[in-house]
């Protein structure tokens, strides 16, 4: 077999595929057994990913190995076995998908190299769920200053950013906008990553030491001078520039929404907002009538996750869509509202469309706290 699979017997049985995710494709896959089991029907659940990883594909029951190459600034140091098919990622699950009577695949991390090619997998009798419906709304969609400029287009509540792509135009935004607090993140980025809060120059600000910074790193705040410095100097953003946004600090309230949908329809959603460590789980109106406005402009479709802050006034404000399931999908789970399965069990064929107002009324409030875990990987071949 070319690909390292379990697929040497392929069922005949509707099926459904989660490829590569960023973090919660586990969590899925648990949630679909179940599902299968409390159905009491028959369908194959299959996962995928570039690497061999024992701890998600346990509860799948069919997995292939996606092939991949190594972009020049890719930091994983794993390189496909010579016998991996190089063809392209969306073509190899298409073919594998075909064979196995596949009726929905959910894309994951990679949801624009599929949906390029939606029409082939339209006519193979896939719902493909890459969470919008053309390649032009998911770039909009990662692209954080595009995406804001968008939402203003359509008169949605979205935090105002300001776009440099070099120190002097940092410099210049500085001058303007100095005046205000202030943060920076990255135009294209997941996970918080390359965010930061800036001191502002008020008089309460100024005792904030440098090493204060460095120490409680988990804040994510440093001084603007610091900041300026190592943009400044930085030999990375020399050598790859990393186009960054300037925007205002929101003080208010995080949330994080979890959204199944259906062409630019919200079908359920559940509301979450983070303390400490407890998340809060329920249904916020007040953040939904932001949100359902947002999932109809960008024409959503499939499982995505929202992220919005409250300003000073207590008006939420969308930050950025991801189109995917988030991380904390699973969490939906203690409301009494398992989004995972409802979704799938719709798309599957298996329960009549949901429709919002009843899914609300089957959220029960509840805190989670998460908590780390451990899995043992066994040294196996899965040739």
């Amino acid at each position: 077999m070319n690909n390292p699979a379990n697929d040497s017997h392929p069922t005949a049985s509707t099926a459904t595929w989660l490829a590569e995710g960023q973090s919660s494709q586990r969590d899925m896959l648990v949630s679909l057994q179940a599902l299968k089991t409390q159905a009491e029907t028959s369908f194959n659940i299959i996962a995928s990913h570039r690497h061999h990883r024992p701890e998600i594909f346990e509860f799948a029951d069919s997995i292939y190995l996606e092939p991949y190459t190594i972009a020049v600034n890719d930091n994983e140091q794993t390189a496909p076995k010579p016998d991996t098919p190089l063809m392209p990622r969306w073509q190899f699950v298409l073919e594998h998908a075909k064979t196995n009577n596949v009726k929905v695949l959910l894309t994951g991390r990679n949801g624009i190299d599929y949906e390029a090619h939606r029409e082939k997998f339209k006519a193979a009798g896939i719902r493909l769920l890459t969470g919008a419906t053309s390649v032009s709304s998911l770039e909009s969609i990662n692209d954080k200053f595009a995406f804001m400029q968008q939402c203003h287009q359509h008169n949605i509540p979205v935090a105002e950013a300001w776009r440099f792509d070099n120190a002097d135009e940092l410099r210049a935004l500085l001058a303007e906008h100095g005046d205000q607090p202030l943060c920076v993140k990255p135009v294209i980025g997941i996970f918080a990553q390359g965010f930061w809060r800036l001191d502002s120059n008020k008089e309460e600000d100024k005792h904030y030491d440098s090493f204060e910074h460095l120490y409680f790193t988990e804040k994510k705040k440093i001084s603007t001078e610091q900041f300026m410095n190592a943009y400044s100097n930085s030999l990375m953003v020399h050598k790859r520039p990393i186009p960054m946004l300037l925007m205002p600090y929101l003080s208010g309230q995080e949330y994080s929404i979890d959204v199944v949908c259906e062409y630019g329809e919200v079908l359920a959603a559940v509301t979450r907002y983070k303390t400490g460590k407890i998340q809060h789980i329920g249904y916020e109106q007040s953040v939904m009538d932001v949100v359902i406005p947002l999932i109809k402009a960008f024409n959503c479709d499939g499982i995505v996750s929202v992220q919005t802050k409250a300003d000073d006034d207590g008006q939420h404000r969308v930050l950025e869509i991801n189109s995917r399931p988030s991380g904390g999908i699973d969490y939906t789970t203690h409301s009494g509202v398992d989004l995972t399965q409802i979704s799938f069990a719709y798309w599957l064929g298996l329960t009549d469309k949901p429709k919002l107002a009843d899914i609300i009324q089957r959220i029960v409030p509840c805190q989670v706290r998460s908590i780390v875990t451990s899995v043992k990987i066994e040294e196996a071949s899965i040739d």
